[in-house]
C-alpha cells in the first residue's frame, strides 16, 4: 500500500498565530515539533495498517518545517519550493490514497484558524470553473486527476465542515475548534494523536469506499488578488484574462497545468536569486 501525506502546518493542534508559522517567530520551533509528532504519528498508523511506501510533502511556508532527521526510514520527503503540483507535488497514479494532514479553511470562510488560501499575504479567494476552493480541495483535484483517493483530512472543525461538502467520504480528524482567525480551543498533542491515529485507521479500512473526484476537461482558474500590481502583469500573459482591477482567469487543458500557472502567478519575480 503506497500513500501520499501532503502536511500543513496551520490546522495543527496548538498552532494559531504568526508566531508559530515561520522561522521569524519565537514559537516556530515549538510548532514545528507539534507539527512533526502529527506527522509521525500517521506515519506509524499507517505501517501498522500496512502501509509500506509513504512520501511526504512539507506543504507549509518555507516547506523546510518537518524534522527530516525525526522521519523513519524508508519514508520520502518532499521539501521546498517551486513545485509544479504544488502541495501535492510527487503524486501520481501509483498511489493507493492520500492524506491531507494539517489543513486549514479556505480565504472565503468566514471562520477558521488562518483562513487563507494559498497566500494570506497575496490572495483573496480562488475559483475552479466558478466555485471559490480552499486549499484542500484543490489538493484533492490534483490527487484526483491521478485517480488517487483523499482518504483523511485533518485541522480545525471549520476546514473538516467545509470539506465535507466536496468530499463527503473523506474521513477527517477535528484537532481544535475554531474561535477567530488567530484563536482556538485546541486539543492537547497527546489527545490529538489519539484523533489522528483513530481517523487514519478508519480512513485505510474505508479506503475502497472512497472514490476520487476529479474535474474532467479544460478547468478555468480565476484568482483574487490583494493587490493591483499582479493582475496587471499576469495579464499581459496572452493566456491570461484580467477580469477586473484585483482578478484574473487562467484557462488550462487540466487540473495540472491549472497548478503549475498558479505556482508561477504566486512566485514569479524577475529578482529571484540564484
Amino acid at each position: 500500500m503506497k500513500i501520499y501525506i501532503s502536511a500543513d502546518m496551520e490546522g495543527v493542534a496548538g498552532v494559531v498565530t504568526d508566531a508559530q508559522l515561520g522561522p521569524e517567530g519565537f514559537a516556530w520551533r515549538d510548532a514545528c515539533e507539534l507539527y512533526t509528532e502529527e506527522v509521525l504519528a500517521v506515519i506509524d498508523e499507517l505501517r501498522s495498517a500496512g502501509a509500506t511506501d509513504i512520501t511526504v510533502s512539507d506543504s507549509h511556508g518555507t516547506g523546510l518545517n518537518l524534522k527530516i532527521e525525526r522521519m523513519p526510514a524508508g519514508v520520502r520527503l518532499v521539501q521546498s519550493w517551486p513545485r509544479r503540483l504544488g502541495m501535492m507535488e510527487g503524486i501520481d497514479a501509483s498511489y493507493d490514497g492520500a492524506i491531507l494532514l494539517g489543513y486549514h479553511a479556505g480565504s472565503h470562510n468566514p471562520r477558521g484558524v488562518r483562513a487563507h488560501t494559498m497566500s494570506s499575504a497575496n490572495v483573496f479567494d480562488v475559483a475552479l470553473n466558478g466555485a471559490k476552493v480552499c486549499e484542500a480541495e484543490l489538493s484533492g483535484y490534483i490527487a484526483a486527476h491521478f485517480k488517487v483517493p483523499i482518504l483523511m483530512l485533518s485541522g480545525d472543525d471549520a476546514i473538516c465542515a467545509e470539506i465535507a461538502a466536496s468530499l463527503p467520504e473523506c474521513e477527517t480528524a477535528v484537532v481544535k475548534h475554531a474561535i477567530s482567525y488567530h484563536s482556538a480551543d485546541s486539543l492537547t498533542p497527546a489527545d490529538a494523536i489519539g484523533v489522528l491515529r483513530t481517523a487514519t485507521r478508519r480512513a485505510i479500512d474505508r479506503r475502497s469506499e472512497i472514490q476520487p473526484r476529479a474535474l474532467t476537461g479544460a478547468v478555468t482558474m480565476d484568482i483574487t488578488f490583494k493587490n493591483h500590481r499582479p493582475t496587471e502583469l499576469l495579464a499581459y500573459l496572452p493566456n491570461v484574462e484580467q477580469l477586473d482591477a484585483h482578478r484574473v482567469r487562467f484557462v488550462g487543458q487540466d487540473i495540472t497545468e491549472v497548478s503549475s500557472f498558479f505556482e508561477f502567478a504566486l512566485n514569479y519575480s524577475p529578482d529571484l536569486k540564484p
